[in-house]
């Protein structure tokens, strides 16, 4: 995979634009430099592959844009080694931004084709995580507790499910409604059953669905 000095200097250019529009977090910064967005697209976009805007990557799915990337990952707060689940593996762009950020990557995708392919790309790339054919809604039990969960999919309400699988202390960082529009949602699990919810501003991702899609 080729990196120019084209592609180099177009990446730090959106980075320039997330710092100066409210992504202050030096660290999801340069992580999102280690990770070169045009490698996520098809051919067709290479030119504009770093403009603020969602792409189409197949099985009716898009890559986010990159200040969404940013602002979640500014969200999650993440401290090197912690467990993170993503729910929504895509392409695999954030997957590769939560990793380069030091985490321990576990994510799900219910597409089965995008799911293998995206398995093979980020082997190539040597990108590490522990990536799962499966629903989102349900998480993955049989290997949580983690420390934070990030949800890159519209999800109508939010999901029991994943809020059992935090630690305490822990955030699911999930946007929230139905329509074109939904809000940037973290949950903090305080204790046992006792959460605390903030809102972020209204942002748009394609639907959360159940199940798995063959």
């Amino acid at each position: 995979m080729r990196d120019s000095l084209k592609h180099k200097g177009m990446r730090k250019n959106m980075l320039n634009e997330l710092a100066a529009n409210g992504i202050t977090n030096k660290d999801v910064l340069e992580a999102m430099d280690k990770v070169p967005r045009h490698w996520f697209l098809d051919e067709a976009f290479l030119n504009i592959s770093y403009e603020n805007r969602a792409f189409p990557i197949g099985c009716q799915q898009t890559i986010s844009h990159p200040k969404t990337v940013a602002y979640q990952t500014q969200l999650l707060n993440i401290k090197k080694g912690e467990k993170i689940l993503e729910i929504g593996t895509g392409c695999g762009y954030q997957t590769s931004v939560l990793f380069m950020m030091g985490a321990k990557v576990y994510s799900i995708e219910r597409q089965k084709d995008l799911h293998i392919t995206t398995k093979k790309f980020l082997d190539s790339i040597r990108v590490r995580a522990f990536l799962k054919y499966g629903d989102g809604y349900k998480g993955l039990p049989s290997y949580a507790p983690f420390d934070k969960i990030i949800v890159t999919a519209a999800a109508p309400f939010i999901p029991n499910a994943l809020l059992e699988q935090l630690t305490e202390g822990g955030k699911l960082v999930i946007p929230v409604g139905e329509g074109k529009m939904q809000t940037m949602t973290v949950i903090e699990r305080l204790s046992g059953n006792n959460y605390e919810k903030k809102e972020y501003g209204e942002f748009s991702f394609v639907p959360m669905l159940e199940e798995k899609a063959r």
